[in-house]
């Protein structure tokens, strides 16, 4: 078995967790590369770095951070169909679910081959003449956001050919059902099991009351385009920003692949809902 870990360095005290992990590999006969940030912040140069060639097809991919860091591991992987347990080094953590403290027990899980895989669905955003998107692949949310101090922006959106909306305001979020409890949750979207075949639309800070947060089929496509007074808008696909020119439309759909999380243990997600968000206390 090979595996590839990822984490965010800055973490503190990540290095000592990162040490456990490649002993407890070690002793067990399973294959380690190791992220590029990772390789390099701990001079870890005896392990193969990822994107490296190696004679050994990846297994897992194992994250160690929050969930910031387990978006960065999901870009980082792509379309190369690696399954991936993150492992909670952060704060709320809905991606990354395992908690450190049960670190062994699930790693040993792992190992057996006890454990489920879920597909994520992710969206696809395409820039139109003027734009440039480095990595145009959402796991949780594309947002169109205002850029610097201007007013808010009026942006037009459109389904299928057909206008939903013009939204004037500070900006839109585009989910995936995994992303509902992300940037969307705290503008007050609706929240989606990730099983949910959906794209939610919330605004942010909307100039009219009567504008809500919508709930699409996720084959439904989505274009967009933006009026600012200063030109510009940002576009943010999972927390990885742009300033594009406000003649740049987007164009918003399903992406043709997914990315596979494992589930180790027997937290559901609503289990997981009620845990983080104290639902009943």
């Amino acid at each position: 078995m090979t595996i590839a870990l990822f984490g965010n360095a800055l973490k503190v005290n990540i290095k000592q967790e990162i040490d456990h992990i490649l002993e407890f590999m070690q002793l067990r006969g399973v294959n380690v590369i190791l992220s590029q940030e990772l390789r390099q912040e701990f001079s870890l140069r005896d392990y193969i770095q990822f994107g490296e060639e190696t004679d050994e097809p990846i297994d897992f991919a194992l994250s160690i951070g929050g969930d910031g860091t387990f978006l960065t591991t999901a870009a980082l992987v792509g379309r190369q169909n690696i399954p991936i347990l993150g492992i909670n080094f952060g704060h709320l953590g809905f991606l990354a679910e395992v908690e450190t403290k049960n670190l062994d027990c699930i790693l040993d899980q792992l190992i057996r081959g006890q454990y489920t895989i879920e597909q994520r669905s992710l969206l696809a955003v395409r820039s139109g003449a003027g734009g440039n998107l480095s990595m145009p692949f959402a796991l949780n949310e594309v947002a169109v956001m205002k850029y610097g101090l201007s007013s808010m922006i009026a942006l037009e959106a459109r389904v299928n050919g057909e206008l939903l909306q013009r939204y004037e305001a500070d900006g839109l979020v585009i989910a995936t059902p995994t992303g509902s409890t992300a940037y969307n949750m705290s503008i007050g979207g609706p929240l989606m099991v990730p099983q949910a075949r959906g794209i939610i639309l919330s605004p942010i800070a909307s100039h009219s009351l009567n504008v809500r947060p919508i709930v699409i089929p996720d084959d439904w496509k989505i274009d967009l385009s933006v009026q600012s007074r200063n030109g510009s808008y940002i576009v943010s696909i999972d927390g990885r920003s742009q300033i594009l020119n406000d003649s740049v439309q987007l164009h918003v759909e399903k992406a043709d692949y997914t990315v596979k999380v494992v589930q180790v243990g027997e937290n559901s997600f609503i289990e997981t809902l009620k845990t983080k968000l104290s639902w009943g206390n």
